[in-house]
């Protein structure tokens, strides 16, 4: 082809300048934009016809005049695709398309298209648009906002009793929608000073339609904004406040659509500072009875700020709360007899559940006020038109029973049952996308849950409508790209596969296999001997489920289950679990090289690791293991090719703090990615031990090179957590490889990060309990920078905790297994002091259980000269139960126990040493005796 591109830009070059004919100029600009798509890849023939580009903007202005929006749609194309083709005349493109878009007289599709033009610029190349297009930001988000408040005055808005479905081809939804991806493009540091200089002026309009233009906007730049919202949290919380007071309705509604969106955007920050406000502010508007699409909104903002909200500052809102929801529910439901008005009793029952599903325990004194009511309108809202009201009530009646436990929800547990079987029997009659489906389906998870093996008596009758739903087969249909461009986007997702060609997904019903798939593995993890008779169709369902390419959900699902399934099928013998294993792996394997999506990616990750974990030695064939080795160094290698085409990203000339803040964001998710090979590594030394080594020798150069000094931290935590597997595996054995990771090891236990530092600390720790003596010598180099470490500044602060347990768990383990080159005496003491430790309850016991053989063997280190240190002893220990650092059925949890019984033997030293003890502690300590009886 090199040949003719000479010839091909010539012949292009005439035809967009041909004056006699304007079909022939626009053809031109249309096959020219084909032709670079083809050829996007080749960035240097792309190139070649940048002396087109004039042309094809002289192409866009004409075609304005014309009526045919085709050219001005092919410079979204490229946009797209080729988007350094369009650099050299950047700024001619976006003030050309913001003056197609600010034209009113122009029909409304063309000014957006010519929003998507610019929009589109601003996503794929955010750092030309910032560097060399910033003058025109400020009159393009003016343009937005200017479109945001093109909305019709209708005085029924606020009187629906639906949502009903926004018009989104409507400018104000175009703008809105636009401005949420600018926002997510170009990052708040960008976005939000051009925003607030223009949102403060409109929210002190006389006009409503500004002041609802602005708190949407709001509501929609939160995502994007979100790190630069926050440092300026209290400034925009109290500017939105007062408008869930303002005299409009639709303005009282953007304000609940804020605060329920920032609730969302920026939890739990937002709940934490805000609630003092935010609560009584959104109960105020609930008690809108005028206007019930502001009041159910009033409560949908509830339910985002208590989704995410920590159950400590909900619970202090309970009373208020849960007394303002029963009253509205009491009321609308006798709305609903008399008027059938149903709006506001739905998104109360919603409210209801999502409160009960943080509160937890603390919803154990409501729920007898609620739970009467809702069973009514379970047995009861049986028409067409109640099947959502009916599908919520059941949602929430589940989440609550989950919410206070088996013992309280036995009370209702038979009435419920028998209205869930009887819907059960009508499952069948219902249409695939009944609301009353999914929310039937996911109930009985939750029930599953709080009744576990009780519950295996409904599994039969359960199960079918479950695999039925999780069965469903969507409508695919094949494409073009001008059919693709025709489908309704609410109803059909549409997945591109080349030139001209794409896959239709017709989406109804995908959401509630989705679902399903979930709700299947729930009975799996739950049930697992009561679930074995369904083990063998499950496992055919799901295991092809890998490769549900239409979504994303139900793929993760069907990674989820493989490990569950391999748990219940060893309820059936060695042999069976071999047999569903060799049934699983080509399809697990298959998706792990081709899964697109790094979250689905991480979820088959950690499943594979989960299933070498129930397999066990000797199961996984030569074939898999090659196989399995090497998509672990493809994914390292690509590890560290991405960390290399992000530093060249930061030597490009459009580099900025925006583009470096997408640049971290990347660098997270590879994290995540590396994570997961940790995972799947721990899992064969959990299975080989040592036997693993010629096969992890294979990977050692990587782990090597995530070592290095100039690599991120994130990189040497994940390869320390690698070394710290070889040491706790392959005990002495590891010696071997000593020379990679014992120098950076001991050096990292004082490396500024404390992710490193913990895993340092761990790894020393696994070298006193199973090393042996041939690592005496570096535990004795290593305690130094331990108690260093445990006695610095700071080492208490919440980001470091777990850092400073860690390394008082690995002096602990070197006193108890490897102490012979240090002086415990000395050191016993110091290590007293650092008690009491809570924040990592896997490494807890390991000192809790030191503590007990000190105090066993009456050591002076610990009980002092004449016991006089008891007291201490006795408090640490109430304060392990109190932070529940161990549990009081635990092995080490009973010593503890024991021991204090001991000392309740003698009276006067018993009130001794509880009498300084916090009323808290005190509790703790009268609830962990009173749940076991230890014998004297």
């Amino acid at each position: 082809m090199g040949h003719y591109l000479d010839v091909i830009r010539e012949l292009l070059q005439q035809c967009l300048i041909f004056h006699d004919c304007r079909e022939v100029r626009y053809a031109a600009v249309k096959a020219l934009t084909a032709f670079l798509l083809h050829v996007e890849s080749e960035q240097h023939v792309v190139m070649h016809f940048k002396g087109c580009l004039p042309a094809i903007l002289q192409n866009v202005l004409d075609s304005v005049q014309s009526d045919d929006d085709d050219v001005l749609k092919c410079l979204i194309e490229l946009a797209e695709n080729v988007p350094k083709f369009l650099r050299p005349q950047l700024e001619q493109i976006v003030e050309l398309s913001l003056k197609i878009n600010i034209d009113s007289t122009l029909d409304d599709s063309w000014r957006q298209l010519a929003l998507e033009v610019l929009v589109t610029m601003c996503e794929i190349s955010p750092a030309s648009m910032r560097k060399h297009a910033n003058k025109f930001l400020h009159p393009l988000i003016g343009q937005m906002l200017t479109m945001m408040v093109e909305l019709d005055d209708d005085p029924e808005w606020s009187l629906a009793d639906s949502i009903q479905e926004e018009d989104n081809d409507s400018n104000a939804i175009v703008a809105e929608t636009s401005l949420d991806r600018l926002a997510c493009a170009l990052g708040g540091k960008t976005v939000l000073p051009l925003l607030l200089s223009q949102l403060a002026p409109m929210l002190h309009q006389d006009d409503w339609r500004l002041r609802y233009a602005a708190l949407m906007t709001l509501s929609a730049t939160g995502e994007g904004c979100r790190k630069q919202m926050e440092m300026m949290l209290d400034q925009i919380v109290d500017a939105i406040l007062p408008f869930l007071r303002d005299s409009h309705p639709r303005v009282r509604y953007a304000a609940c659509n804020a605060i329920g969106q920032m609730s969302t955007d920026m939890a739990p920050l937002m709940q934490k500072k805000f609630h003092a406000k935010i609560v009584p502010g959104l109960l105020m508007v609930l008690d809108d009875e005028m206007n019930p699409r502001t009041q159910a909104h009033a409560g949908a903002a509830l339910v985002n700020f208590s989704e995410d909200c920590p159950k400590s500052v909900l619970s202090l809102y309970l009373d208020e709360l849960l007394s303002k929801l029963h009253e509205v529910l009491v009321r609308k439901l006798n709305e609903l007899v008399t008027k059938g008005r149903k709006l506001v009793l739905e998104q109360c029952i919603t409210t209801l559940a999502s409160v009960a599903d943080t509160a937890q325990d603390k919803f154990i004194a409501y729920y007898d006020r609620f739970m009467p009511n809702l069973k009514y309108i379970f047995e009861n809202a049986n028409s067409a038109e109640l099947k959502l009201l009916r599908g919520k009530a059941i949602e929430c009646i589940s989440l609550m029973g989950l919410a206070v436990g088996k013992d309280k929800f036995m009370q209702d547990c038979t009435d419920v049952m028998q209205l869930l079987l009887k819907t059960q029997s009508e499952m069948n009659d219902l249409e695939t996308d009944d609301p009353q489906v999914s929310y039937m389906i996911s109930a009985w998870a939750r029930i599953c849950k709080i009744l576990g093996k009780q519950f295996e008596q409904y599994l039969p009758a359960v199960m079918g409508p479950v695999m039925k739903a999780a069965s469903l087969k969507p409508e695919v249909t094949v494409l073009d790209d001008d059919e693709a461009k025709e489908l309704d986007e609410e109803e059909w997702q549409v997945v591109q596969l080349g030139d001209q060609q794409n896959f239709g997904i017709k989406t109804a019903g995908l959401e509630e296999k989705a679902t399903a798939c979930s709700m299947l593995v729930c009975y799996a993890r739950e049930l697992k001997e009561g679930f074995v008779p369904f083990v063998e169709d499950v496992a055919k369902l799901m295991v092809p489920f890998l490769k549900f390419y239409f979504h994303d959900g139900v793929r993760s699902a069907a990674a989820e289950s493989l490990p569950f399934l391999l748990e219940c099928a060893g309820i059936r013998g060695a042999q069976y679990v071999t047999e569903m294993w060799q049934f699983m792996v080509g399809d697990l394997l298959t998706a792990l090289k081709t899964e697109p999506e790094p979250d689905v990616l991480g979820e088959l990750m950690h499943s594979l690791a989960r299933c070498v974990e129930h397999l066990g030695k000797g199961r996984i064939n030569e074939d898999q293991m090659r196989q399995i080795i090497e998509f672990l160094d493809e994914k390292l290698r690509n590890h560290f090719d991405k960390d290399k085409e992000r530093q060249e990203q930061r030597q490009d000339e459009d580099y900025d703090e925006e583009l470096e803040e997408i640049l971290l964001d990347e660098t997270e998710s590879d994290v995540y990615l590396l994570s997961k090979v940790s995972d799947i590594i721990h899992a064969f030394f959990i299975a080989y031990r040592q036997e693993f080594f010629p096969v992890f020798d294979q990977l050692i150069h990587h782990f090597i090179q995530l070592l290095a000094n100039q690599r991120s931290y994130s990189d040497r935590q994940w390869s320390l957590c690698i070394w710290d597997d070889v040491i706790e595996f392959g005990g002495s054995s590891s010696l071997r490889y000593q020379q990679h990771f014992l120098r950076p090891m001991i050096v990292s236990l004082s490396d500024p990060h404390p992710e490193v530092r913990q895993a340092a600390a761990y790894g020393i720790g696994v070298m006193g309990m199973f090393g042996g003596a041939e690592y005496a010598q570096a535990c004795s180099e290593a305690l130094p920078s331990l108690v260093q470490m445990i006695c610095a500044v700071g080492s208490r602060e919440p980001e470091a905790l777990s850092a400073t347990e860690n390394a008082i768990a690995a002096v602990t383990k070197v006193l108890k297994h490897n102490s012979s080159m240090i002086n415990v005496d000395e050191i016993l003491p110091h290590w007293f002091t650092w008690l009491p430790v809570w924040e990592d309850m896997e490494e807890a016991p390991h000192v809790y259980g030191l503590l007990c053989d000190l105090v066993e063997q009456n050591h002076p280190a610990v009980l002092g000269a004449n016991n006089s240190q008891l007291p201490r002893v006795v408090a640490v220990i109430a304060e392990a139960f109190a932070r529940e650092a161990v549990g009081p059925d635990t092995p080490v949890g009973r010593r503890m126990i024991s021991l204090v019984q001991q000392i309740q033997g003698n009276g006067d030293l018993f009130q001794l040493c509880v009498s300084p003890l916090s009323d808290e502690q005190k509790s703790a300590l009268q609830s962990a005796m009173s749940v076991l009886t230890i014998p004297s």
